[in-house]
Parts: C-alpha cells; sequence; structure tokens
C-alpha cells in the first residue's frame, strides 16, 4: 500500500467515523427530546386527570320548614333567601353527636364546600313538596378535603403540614367507613368560570373567552392578510417599496408577541378607549399578531400555483384580475388555509400580549359578548399557577389539558385540509 493510499484510507476512516458519531449524537439527542416530551406529559395528565373528579359526600338533608320558611308564606322569595347551611350543619352533627364547640361545628361544616348551599336551595325551589321531608344528597366536598381524598399519601403527613387536622382527618374517615365519600364527576370543570374556591372553578369561561377572541382574531387578519398576500404577489410592482415592505412583513413574524401587546395597549386602549379586558381588544391584538404568518402562507401558496395557470387564463382573454380570483387564487386556498389554522393556533396559546391589555383579570362570570369582560385558557391556566391554594394545581394540569386537546385538533385540521386539497403539479 502506498503512501497516498495510506492517507486516503487514513483520511476515509475518520469521516467516517465523524458521520458515525455525529449520527449517535443526532440520535441521542433525539431520544432524549422523546424521554422530556413523554415526562412532561405524563406529569400532566397524571395531574391533570385529577380535576376532571370531585370528591363527594352523601349526606341526609331534611328540609325543615321551620329554618327555610318560618312564617310559613311560602314565598319563594323567603325560601331563596333562607339559611340552607343550617341544613348541612344539622346533618352533619346528625352524623357527628359529640361535636359540640363552636370551632368543632365550623370546622366539621367546613367538610362541605359552600357552593352546595345554592344548589339546595335551587332543588327545594324546583320543587315545593320536598319541604319538611329528608332526602339524600351527594354534596362536593370543599377543595381541601378532595385534595385528601386524591392524594392519599398526604394522610400519613404530619398535621401542621396537612391540609386538614387530625380531628377533622377523623370524621372524614368514618364518613369513608360508612361508604358517604366517592367520587364523581366534575361538570363544574367543564361548566363555570373561574372561582377563589378550587372545587367551584371552571374552564368554561376561559374557553368562551377564547372562542370570542379568536372569532375577532380571524375575522380581522384573513381578508386582509390575503388581500395583501395576493397584492405582493400578483399585482404589486417589483421595486424598492414593494421589497422594503415584504422584508418588514418577514421581520414582523420573528417580533416577540408582547410587542403586539405593548401596541394594543397604546393604541386600543390609551387612544381609543376601547373596553380593557374584551374579546374585541384581544381579538385586534392577535390580529396584528397573526397577519404576517398568514401572508407569508399565502404568498407560499400563489408561488406554488404553475404559471402555466396563468399563461392559460390571459392567453383565453382573462384580465390579471380575473386571473388571480377565478384560477389562481382558489388553487391556492388549501395552503392559505393551512397557513391560517396554524396562525390561529399560534394566537390560541399566547398569553404575552393579552396581559398587557387586561385580560389577566378575575373574571367570575362567562363572557357573553365579544365586550363583556374575559380572560383566554393560556391566561386561566397562568392565573391557575400563580394561586397559593393546593387544589389549584390539578385544574392547572387540567387546563393545560385542554388547551393541549384544542391545539392538537386545530393542526390535525390543518393536515387534513392540506392532504384532501392539496395538488400535485
Amino acid at each position: 500500500m502506498n503512501k497516498n493510499t495510506r492517507i486516503i484510507a487514513k483520511s476515509l476512516k475518520k469521516r467516517n467515523r465523524s458521520e458515525s458519531t455525529f449520527r449517535l449524537m443526532g440520535l441521542l439527542g433525539i431520544i432524549s427530546a422523546i424521554s422530556f416530551l413523554v415526562i412532561i406529559l405524563f406529569s400532566i395528565i397524571n395531574e391533570g386527570k385529577k380535576a376532571f373528579v370531585s370528591t363527594q359526600i352523601k349526606l341526609d338533608i331534611f328540609f325543615d320548614s321551620k329554618i327555610l320558611d318560618p312564617g310559613n308564606s311560602g314565598k319563594i322569595t323567603e325560601i331563596e333567601n333562607a339559611n340552607y347551611q343550617t341544613l348541612i350543619k344539622a346533618s352533619l352533627l346528625n352524623f357527628f353527636p359529640d361535636v359540640k364547640t363552636r370551632n368543632d361545628q365550623r370546622d366539621l361544616l367546613s367538610m362541605i364546600s359552600s357552593s352546595e348551599q345554592e344548589n339546595l336551595m335551587r332543588t327545594l325551589t324546583n320543587d315545593i313538596s320536598l319541604m319538611n321531608t329528608k332526602k339524600e344528597f351527594w354534596l362536593k366536598s370543599s377543595s381541601k378535603y378532595d385534595v385528601i381524598n386524591k392524594n392519599p399519601e398526604m394522610i400519613d403527613f404530619a398535621e401542621e403540614d396537612r391540609l386538614i387536622s387530625n380531628q377533622q382527618l377523623f370524621w372524614f374517615n368514618e364518613l369513608k367507613k360508612d361508604n358517604r365519600v366517592k367520587f364523581g364527576f366534575n361538570k363544574i370543570f367543564f361548566t363555570a368560570a373561574d372561582s377563589t374556591e378550587p372545587e367551584q372553578a371552571g374552564i368554561w369561561g376561559s374557553v368562551m373567552g377564547s372562542f370570542f377572541t379568536l372569532f375577532v382574531t380571524l375575522l380581522l387578519s384573513f381578508p386582509i392578510a390575503v388581500a395583501a398576500g395576493v397584492f405582493l404577489e400578483e399585482l404589486a410592482p417589483k421595486n424598492r417599496f414593494t421589497h422594503f415592505i415584504e422584508v418588514n412583513i418577514n421581520n414582523l413574524a420573528a417580533v416577540p408577541s408582547i410587542i403586539f401587546g405593548l401596541l394594543g395597549l397604546a393604541i386600543f386602549l390609551n387612544v381609543m378607549h376601547l373596553p380593557r379586558s374584551a374579546p374585541l381588544v384581544g381579538g385586534m391584538v392577535l390580529a396584528l399578531m397573526t397577519l404576517p404568518t398568514i401572508i407569508i402562507a399565502t404568498r407560499a401558496s400563489l408561488k406554488a400555483v404553475p404559471p402555466s395557470i396563468r399563461e392559460a387564463a390571459i392567453g383565453m382573454g382573462a384580465t390579471k384580475m380575473q386571473t388571480v380570483t377565478h384560477h389562481v387564487l382558489p388553487l391556492s386556498m388549501p395552503g392559505i388555509s393551512t397557513g391560517t389554522i396554524i396562525g390561529m393556533s399560534q394566537a390560541l396559546g399566547e398569553s404575552a400580549p393579552l396581559l398587557m391589555i387586561g385580560m389577566v383579570a378575575f373574571i367570575v362570570d362567562v363572557p357573553e359578548s365579544f365586550l363583556d369582560s374575559s380572560t383566554v385558557l393560556p391566561v386561566q391556566i397562568y392565573l391557575w399557577k400563580s394561586t397559593a391554594a393546593r387544589g389549584f394545581v390539578e385544574l392547572t394540569a387540567a387546563g393545560v389539558l385542554v388547551l393541549l386537546t384544542f391545539l392538537i385538533l386545530m393542526n390535525s385540521f390543518a393536515v387534513i385540509i392540506r392532504k384532501k386539497f392539496e395538488k400535485k403539479w
């Protein structure tokens, strides 16, 4: 083997070793990324699934007319304003007759969520024949007992590190022994808005806020972005000015989203005096952020249409505008739709620009219009995460699951549209 052959063989061996090392590093990177993704998803799912159920306690409630309607007037307004907490307290004391002191009675009563008083009131007003009768009810427990029931390892914690005292734990265990404790579907999570009490908090308010906000975003961004993309790609003359606009549109796609929030705060709130925390303003801010994404997708889709389509249309006597609107634009619509859905998915997951315009407010009502104060899913998750109560931990994880579900569905829809309508030239 001569000297040149040895040099080439050595070089080839070194190149093969470098290639093998690079492949190994790439494989390790992929494995690490997948491992971290699995760990994150497992932790979110493991914690979030707890929010879909709630602890319920069975009590025998006696609708005593002496408490609910002492004057025997039969007026619904008086029955609605009665003290239903007394009924719950009487049922608990009937099960624990040894509880005498006021502090112990207060601790015992804290086992049941305060929202159940209104539920009992509605039950009675809907069926007044329940007056002076006893009926079994599965009442929602308060958050502290719910957390203990969902995390049984906390029972072994020291009393000062546990959410409830030893006495409260004893009462709860006694109810368990009597088969008066169970898990039930937590429909409040899907039907209610935010609350200071974890067991009463739901995600429906933020879902509706996201819906109204994204509707405004789509209504503003889609027609403007498509028109801008068509003009720049098909109709505008190629000069320095249009080149300047194209470069800045591409740059805007990389601008941090919080900058758009500052713009919305300065223009929409301080100058135009639009309502703070409203989906209308949130949608306008997100529309500004989404415009570059849809414009870029529109131009890329238009470029993908073969020049022969344009030439054939013009050869048949169509004008430039007719060629674009009747032939080029319809053929590029699948790509435009895909880019629009991806842009809307990005808008759905944004929180920073909406924090700047006040959509971080604590909202207890479900918004019913574009002008009502509301929040959105990512901001709701942020609010729950920043709350100290232990019960909000599982709500935070469940909110992430709901947000991920919407994002996966939207991106899957974009893929389906592209696969179904995309044409191969």
